[in-house]
């Protein structure tokens, strides 16, 4: 599944850049829930796929490109 791969790939930059949920969140604009609902868990596979200017805003935050977080 996509979603789950772009998860995974957003939380693993998101922690080698050392930020929480809840400040990559804010630099990017979002609630903290819908960065949890994105990257999943590994209880919970990610519920939501962001939009196109989500997913610009969240690469934008992690100083990355959109195509290094869907590669």
């Amino acid at each position: 599944m996509i979603s789950e791969g772009l998860g995974m790939r957003i939380k693993a930059v998101r922690q080698a850049k050392g930020l929480t949920q809840v400040a990559l969140a804010k630099k990017a604009r979002i609630s903290p829930i819908y960065l949890v609902q994105i990257e999943g868990s590994a209880k919970n596979p990610p519920i939501r796929t962001p939009s196109l200017s989500v997913l610009e805003r969240l690469a934008k935050a992690l100083q990355v490109t959109v195509g290094e977080l869907v590669e």
